[in-house]
């Protein structure tokens, strides 16, 4: 079982640093390109008087120094685990992510500054044929940028090139904006100039407020998505003799690294070493099938040796789970000589534990006199609701 663990461990090692040479590469290539259409457009913008092409050449840096970031997080997260972090250095990429949106969201102010101005007091722009050709051309390069970067990043598993990729696409339509003003400028004498800038400035900010809330999200920790934790459950309860699996928790430390636990509910006749048995089998599967390395493998012992406790539970059971913010009840064991009854309940978020525990637990003392009552508020990281 450890050569086949070492091999797994080998494996992944591997493709952490695949990944990390995909995401480097692709952020320089965004670098080499953002980097281009700025001194193109910002020289067309200055040249043509054009607030709009100058904005866009602004969005165009700012890219260009997201992805100067992106490599130095990626860098800085791949170090080892040492004795200070043993989880590793993977949420770093968090951090990053945050500098980025902080980043995007200040050209994003400064740009609605600057078109502010310009509508207040407006200045006539002069395109030339070049420079129309130039941001037509701009357009088809972010375009193919766009589709090459998202599609790197969902390879990778990479949220912040899948996030540059997308915002590259949308970027080619910003400039199609830009040109499409020109061309009505040209045509028609009308200046849309300071307006579209105002829009692009706007869009920008925007995008600037999500990239942040959604890094927020992950630092503060999100649900691992449902099709994860029920692959997870359903190998756990693969295994001969396991009733169920329970309390679930996923903790991330940097893209693809999640560490986790999990209560496996097992018949009270099994003995410690077959316990050992199931519980270093489950480890294995979950790592080899999900990637997520299960610390700690807890145990619920499930009554096998009297019909009476199948019955209490069957009546315990349709008295908690009669409540709608009753999610689940799990882990019940009931001794009969010392008269007492323990188990898990899973809450909603729609009620304080406190509260719920005080309801619960005077409907079972009346039911059940004599008895007394321990139970564990807990909530399931898998979506129950």
């Amino acid at each position: 079982m450890s050569g086949e663990n070492t091999k797994e461990e080998a494996k992944l090692e591997n493709s952490v640093i695949n990944r990390d040479k995909v995401i480097i590469k692709t952020s320089i290539i965004g670098i080499i390109a953002n980097i281009f259409l700025a001194s193109f457009k910002a020289f067309i913008g200055i040249v043509s008087n054009s607030i709009a092409v100058t904005l866009d050449a602004v969005n165009n840096l700012s890219d260009a120094l997201s992805s100067v970031i992106t490599i130095v997080g990626t860098k800085l997260a791949g170090k080892f685990p040492d004795k200070k972090h043993p989880m590793g250095y993977g949420r770093i990429e968090y951090l990053s992510a945050m500098m980025v949106s902080g980043i995007v969201l200040y050209a994003g102010i400064t740009s609605v500054v600057e078109s502010v101005k310009k509508i207040i007091w407006p200045e006539k722009a002069d395109y030339s044929t070049t420079s129309l050709l130039i941001i037509a051309v701009a357009v088809l390069v972010k375009i193919v940028l766009g589709f090459y970067v998202k599609k790197k990043g969902e390879e990778v598993n990479s949220a912040a090139l899948v996030a540059s990729g997308a915002d590259a696409s949308f970027d080619a339509i910003l400039s199609a904006s830009v040109l499409a003003s020109a061309l009505v400028f040209i045509f028609t004498g009308i200046s849309l100039e300071a307006y579209v800038g105002a829009i692009i400035a706007i869009i920008i900010v925007k995008s600037g407020v999500e990239m942040m809330i959604e890094t927020l999200n992950d630092i503060l920790g999100q649900r691992l998505d449902n099709e994860t934790t029920m692959k997870i459950k359903e190998i756990v309860k693969s295994e001969e003799g396991v009733y169920g699996a329970y309390d679930l928790i996923i903790s991330n430390y940097g893209p693809n690294k999640n560490y986790g636990s999990v209560h496996m509910e097992l018949p009270d006749n099994m003995t410690v070493d077959q316990v050992d048995v199931i519980t270093r089998r489950v480890q294995a599967k979950v790592f080899k099938q999900t990637g997520v390395i299960l610390t700690g493998v807890g145990v619920y012992a499930y009554n096998t040796k009297d019909d009476e406790a199948a019955r209490l539970r069957n009546e315990v059971q349709n008295i908690v789970l009669s409540h709608e913010w009753a999610l689940q009840m799990h882990g019940f064991f009931v001794d009969l000589v010392k008269k007492s009854i323990r188990f898990d309940l899973v809450f909603s978020f729609d009620i304080k534990f406190s509260e719920g525990l005080k309801i619960v637990n005077d409907e079972l003392s009346e039911k059940f006199p004599g008895y007394s009552f321990f139970i564990t508020p807990d909530i399931d990281a898998s979506d129950l609701e």
